[in-house]
């Protein structure tokens, strides 16, 4: 326990994860450390999960985070029935499904916007931050584990701290951590980051002494998602994400070296930063959320110079790889909070080439990255839109069909917008891709259609923007808003 704690008078505030639990009261709202899942607080949410389930209890909790977390806190709590309502991204089916159910409320919010609704009261009273770290130092500062997402914000404006000391993750991640906090109006600064490599703040979180509540140890560690493998379709997408930024180059609309890459998660975005690999690019820098297994394969292929991030998430097919490396990385390296890895000031500084996925686009330009037919949602709209509106060079991409070609992800009118078309300058999908910038609605429509419409469905698309121009040529964006073809 000494080897954890190295301040002497912290050692009174442990106690069991269901001590702790029992500190929790009804209808407390909670910030939870975690990001996409890693970090995230463990012990605790399992045991107040099992409390809820053996008291009967009605806790009507509200459930706050940095992004997307694990099954203990998305899944043990809508099971146990403890969860009332949620913010912000999500990716746990449990709590979707109980989200879509009407079972649980949910509130979407930009992920750059969370610390500031946070520290202006936005949110209401935060009664509790339980936050994993990996020890607390001789002078009491707490150290973060493999994400900060919003913790250091969630222990400042939280009533009471309880701190989750997980043994499962190593000690070596103490350094690699710049713990910042904005000040709010009137007395923000200008965020000092020029280059991905600025450190401006602490490699600490501080929290006075009286405010822990409770001190858990927990060796539950993260556990990773799987990566999948690159397919054709993502390989094409990441050939012609390639194709855009070397043109870009070319053309002198882009320097060498590249700004700062942003890239969104899962297989898709996976693959596009391992495209970099085989590509002439060089030095290279990333300034995102979530430090995935490309980015440290570029680490390792000597193409990336530094990564600055919010979380470290690697799959559990890298993990052996990674944790053997760790000490090759931590020199190249950064976590942020997110409310800095996200900032558009910081942001539009840097002119990041932002390269997010979505689910639908329509022919104008507008992308759905957060719901399903319009009224489903999957996750959130998490970062991509901190980055969009503010990217040196906006990328969205998405295969352009779904459910084995049945449908197409090119549409008339995505049924939900998260992405509007001033947001975007390219639109990317296997069969190509569409320079939007400077086209009018009309121009954006044909370029869409010809280079990432799936060729199935471009004969009913394009019937659709001629007879919406015929129908409405008096209008700047052409749309028939009712059922024209209901006779057909």
């Amino acid at each position: 326990m000494n080897e954890r704690i190295k301040c002497e008078k912290y050692l009174s505030k442990v106690m069991s994860a269901d001590e702790a639990a029992k500190l929790i009261y009804p209808n407390a709202t909670i910030g939870m450390s975690g990001f996409t899942p890693a970090g995230h607080a463990k012990a605790v949410p399992l045991a107040i999960a099992k409390r809820a389930e053996e008291t009967g209890e009605k806790l009507n909790l509200t459930v706050m985070t940095g992004a997307s977390v694990g099954d203990e806190i998305d899944g043990a709590l809508v099971r146990a029935g403890a969860m009332a309502r949620r913010t912000p991204y999500q990716t746990n089916s449990t709590v979707r499904n109980a989200i879509n159910a009407g079972d649980i409320d949910y509130f979407d919010v930009h992920l750059s916007q969370m610390a500031v609704w946070a520290k202006n009261g936005f949110f209401g009273d935060i009664d509790f931050a339980i936050v994993e770290i990996v020890g607390i130092d001789e002078e009491g500062h707490l150290i973060p584990s493999t994400s900060i997402g919003m913790a250091n914000t969630y222990i400042d404006c939280a009533k009471h701290v309880i701190l989750e000391i997980n043994t499962s993750q190593p000690e070596s991640l103490k350094g690699i951590h710049d713990v910042y906090t904005v000040e709010r109006v009137p007395n923000s600064q200008p965020i000092p980051i020029v280059h991905a490599e600025d450190r401006i703040g602490t490699e600490y979180y501080p929290c006075d002494f009286d405010r822990i509540a409770a001190i858990v140890f927990t060796d539950i560690p993260d556990h990773g998602r799987a990566v999948p493998p690159v397919d054709d379709i993502s390989q094409k997408i990441a050939d012609n994400i390639i194709e855009i930024i070397t043109k870009e180059t070319e053309a002198g609309r882009l320097p060498v070296p590249l700004p700062p890459l942003q890239s969104g998660v899962g297989g898709v975005a996976n693959a596009v930063l391992a495209g970099l690999k085989g590509s002439d690019f060089t030095d290279l820098n990333v300034y995102s959320e979530v430090l995935q297994d490309a980015v440290f394969d570029l680490i390792d292929a000597g193409k990336i110079a530094f990564a600055s991030g919010t979380s470290l998430t690697v799959s559990p097919d890298f993990e052996e790889h990674y944790n053997a490396n760790f000490e090759n990385y931590r020199s190249k390296i950064m976590l942020r909070p997110q409310e800095i890895s996200n900032h558009p000031e910081v942001i539009r500084r840097l002119g990041i080439i932002a390269m997010n996925t979505a689910i639908e686009a329509d022919i104008y330009g507008n992308t759905n990255s957060s719901h399903i037919n319009g009224t489903r949602i999957m996750n959130g709209i998490g970062g991509s839109g901190d980055f969009a509106q503010n990217a040196g060079l906006s990328i969205f991409m998405t295969p352009a069909t779904a459910k084995n070609g049945t449908l197409s992800c090119i549409v008339p009118f995505v049924t939900h917008i998260d992405h509007t078309e001033h947001d975007i300058h390219f639109l990317v999908t296997e069969y190509g891709y569409a320079d939007l910038r400077c086209l009018t609605p009309r121009q954006r429509a044909h370029a869409i259609i010809d280079n990432c419409a799936h060729p199935d469905f471009r004969p009913m698309l394009r019937e659709y923007v001629e007879h919406s121009c015929r129908e409405c040529a008096a209008q700047q964006t052409p749309h028939i808003l009712k059922d024209v073809f209901k006779d057909k």
